[in-house]
């Protein structure tokens, strides 16, 4: 890649549309359900797919069933994207508050 196609990458990636919300790992395996915050959705999945692997991942049922199921046996969906303009200002905590009816909803375990 020269430096002008990546220039173009890089101006590409800092301009893409951002999308927050909330987002469910489950393992189909064993049922259970996970349900996590992100400030952007579209990077999310590699990010715990990486810690996972590296047997890093912060929450240790996640890594516990990550390491006795094989990885075709989790998925990643997005559940709920929320509305940039209503986060301008108290994201986190709007985030919070939709992850915790998920979590509910669907009785599973906040990451």
């Amino acid at each position: 890649m020269d430096g002008a196609a990546r220039k173009a990458a890089v101006a590409a990636y800092r301009e893409r549309k951002v999308a927050s919300g909330i987002y469910a790992v489950r393992c189909r395996p064993t049922g259970q359900c996970w349900v996590g915050r992100a400030p952007d959705l579209g990077t999310i999945g590699n990010r715990i797919w990486f810690t996972l692997r590296h047997g890093a991942f912060p929450y240790r049922s996640l890594q516990a069933a990550w390491n006795t199921h094989p990885a075709e046996a989790f998925t990643l969906e997005e559940l709920e994207r929320l509305d940039a303009d209503a986060l301008a200002y108290g994201a986190d905590r709007a985030l919070k508050a939709r992850q915790a009816h998920w979590c509910a909803a669907l009785g599973a375990e906040p990451v």
